[in-house]
């Protein structure tokens, strides 16, 4: 999500899986969601964040919100 003038919100869904081992197949299956909207996330594609899904991340990946999205202030 970028929006330049306030910052960006990123999500560290890439870095979590590598940092537990787990693949987009375990992780879908784990968290009970689609491997295409698990991807969207991971790569940060994704323009409104769904709050159920957050959650569905932090606990298939055992994490804290804190853990999965950060906030990077405008430059400047």
């Amino acid at each position: 999500m970028k929006d330049i003038e306030f910052g960006t919100i990123h999500i560290k869904l890439d870095e979590l899986m590598k940092k537990n081992n787990i693949s987009v197949n375990k992780l879908a299956f784990r968290s009970e969601m689609q491997r295409t909207q698990l991807k969207a996330y991971r790569d940060n594609k994704v323009g409104r964040v769904d709050l159920a899904v957050l959650a569905r991340l932090c606990y298939a990946l055992d994490c804290k919100i804190e853990d999965l999205i950060e906030y990077i202030p405008p430059e400047g």
